[in-house]
């Protein structure tokens, strides 16, 4: 069935649909339907791979007015135009002679972690590889139809003992793919198997030995193998990408997956490496695309986690997704890191763009929506945001990062609450995680629960390692709730700390708000502008400086980073 996200949107392919209001959206625009249009594909969705007698839809729709056969024929019509679904194709809303209408229930799918049947833990990188490239080829198959869990999400997994049916409920999926990897100098033997979840049957199983410059041509068999199982019809863009599949340079592939492998681990050391690996993919073929897309990926979370100066990162990364983007414009890996990029210099028009061109291209890429949820909640697009933000969750459903930016996204909302309530969801599911403490106490603070706030980031404190982040958050919780000794003992801190190595100017800015120094606040705001800080997109939507709002000096800064005007 398609997913209901908290029973705000059903969601299938490229359109989502609310279900209090009957409007359908198609990507974040409107699409007109006629009200009993609209009534019609809402019970077809909710009933979605049953058929629905025409009885049952006249008599829900029209009630008890007398309306003939006819009238609904010429509704299901408008229908199939505005999903973009042909009589003759019927791929959404299928007509059962005699009877009535079904509507295809979309497939949700998880690739399990390729097992590693290799020499030790010498070869994880090439198993996680495997199986994070798989989980790219069967994304892009046709995402109208077929949903894949991202690759945080199904790490989750590896070496799991749970069952079938238990991983299916915890991800919502409908299918499994596993398979074993068994690399032998440059041969290399795939085992894979498609399993069904609700009666755990194995619908499909193929072994496949291939030298290491042919796992692109591999993949996209293994791809085809699983669409035809699964009736899938593939996109039209796909099908030629898969039928004009060819090899790769093996040493290229291999510092690729390395470098993967690496940049995943999330630790300055590994970012540091996984930048080595993708320039050293590029060296071996400088026409590598997937290299490129893989180096600007890693500028951006040397930026996101302050290893780098963030107009160092940006440019970086902005000049390494564009030569991806000239050799492969269909990335969609790409095209998220430009728009990154381009949201971090206040350049609006081209984040949107290229965020929308992401989506398009592999509207199962968990990355493309979560980053573009950010992107609408700093330009005041809440509601926007937030379907983002949950599709992003949906798609990666146990990633740590996608629940605690649904939970900043609500608190940047005003959704207080429900943002405490998301911190805590994630928090059950790692404890020790640094990122949720912090959003845990953002929403805390609005709610004037300062002694919670306090005790949220201080665990945020300890679990980061004393982030310079994380102490200004606390220094700011301190100040606000009348503790003005132990937030200037923070603040001097982080000015020991900025002696040794970078701290965002956002970070002196918070704290001198919460002291109510203005002035100094400015200040460090200006420096964070000049810095392309990364918390300054931000700016407008962010209630921890709401102080400032009436300052002119503040509304000066707002006007220049030229954020976009929204019809209301």
């Amino acid at each position: 069935m398609p997913e209901l996200t908290e029973r705000r949107f059903y969601r299938f392919g490229r359109f989502r649909l609310d279900p209090n209001g009957r409007v359908l959206f198609r990507g974040d625009r409107a699409v007109r339907l006629p009200p009993k249009a609209a009534d019609i594909l809402l019970v077809l969705v909710q009933n979605a791979g049953s058929v629905v007698e025409k009885k049952d839809l006249l008599k829900h729709v029209w009630q008890d007015a007398f309306v003939e056969e006819g009238s609904l024929t010429r509704t299901i019509s408008i229908l199939r135009k505005a999903l973009e679904d042909p009589s003759r194709e019927q791929e959404l809303i299928t007509t059962i002679a005699k009877r009535g209408y079904r509507f295809a229930a979309p497939v949700m799918m998880v690739v399990l972690p390729f097992e590693n049947l290799g020499s030790g833990e010498k070869h994880d990188y090439f198993s996680e590889g495997m199986t994070e490239e798989m989980i790219t080829r069967l994304a892009r198959l046709n995402p109208e139809r077929l949903g894949v869990i991202a690759r945080t999400s199904a790490m989750q997994y590896k070496s799991t003992d749970k069952s079938v049916r238990q991983i299916g409920g915890e991800l919502g999926v409908s299918h499994l793919l596993e398979g074993s990897v068994r690399r032998s100098g440059n041969r290399v033997r795939i085992a894979v198997q498609l399993i069904q979840v609700s009666d755990e049957s194995h619908l499909w199983a193929e072994s496949y030995q291939r030298n290491l410059g042919d796992m692109l041509t591999l993949q996209f068999e293994v791809a085809k193998a699983v669409a035809k199982e699964i009736q899938i019809k593939l996109a039209p863009q796909e099908r030629e990408r898969l039928s004009s599949a060819g090899t790769v340079n093996p040493q290229a592939y291999e510092a690729y997956l390395k470098g993967r492998y690496l940049l995943n681990r999330r630790t300055l050391e590994t970012l540091q490496k996984s930048v080595q690996y993708f320039k050293k993919s590029i060296e071996y073929d400088p026409h590598y695309a997937v290299g490129y897309a893989g180096l600007a990926d890693s500028y951006l979370t040397h930026h996101d986690m302050g290893h780098l100066p963030p107009r160092e990162a940006t440019t970086k990364a902005k000049a390494a997704a564009g030569k991806a983007l000239r050799m492969d414009e269909t990335l969609a890996e790409a095209h998220t890191s430009l728009g990154h990029a381009y949201f971090h210099e206040f350049d609006w028009p081209a984040a949107d763009r290229d965020f929308k061109r992401a989506i398009k291209l592999n509207p199962n890429y968990a990355n493309a929506h979560f980053y573009y949820a950010n992107y609408l909640i700093a330009v005041g697009q809440r509601n926007e945001a937030i379907a983002e933000a949950r599709w992003a969750q949906t798609l990666d459903p146990v990633s740590l990062p996608a629940g605690t930016n649904l939970a900043a996204i609500l608190c940047f909302a005003g959704h207080y609450t429900e943002a405490i309530e998301h911190s805590l969801r994630v928090l059950e599911m790692d404890s020790s995680f640094a990122r949720a403490y912090e959003d845990l106490g953002r929403a805390y603070e609005q709610q004037r629960m300062y002694p919670q706030a306090i005790a949220a980031f201080e665990k945020a404190v300890e679990f980061s390692g004393r982030s310079s982040r994380d102490l200004a958050s606390l220094a700011h919780a301190f100040a606000i709730a009348g503790k003005q000794r132990e937030a200037l003992e923070l603040l001097e801190e982080l000015r020991e700390l900025s002696k040794k190595r970078y701290v965002s100017p956002y970070s002196f800015a918070l704290v001198f708000v919460g002291l109510g120094n203005k002035s100094q606040a400015l200040a460090w705001l200006e420096k964070a502008y000049k810095g392309l800080d990364g918390a300054l997109p931000f700016i407008k939507v962010n209630p921890r400086l709401a102080p400032l709002h009436c300052d002119s000096r503040f509304q000066n800064l707002v006007r220049r980073m030229n954020f976009p005007v929204f019809a209301t």
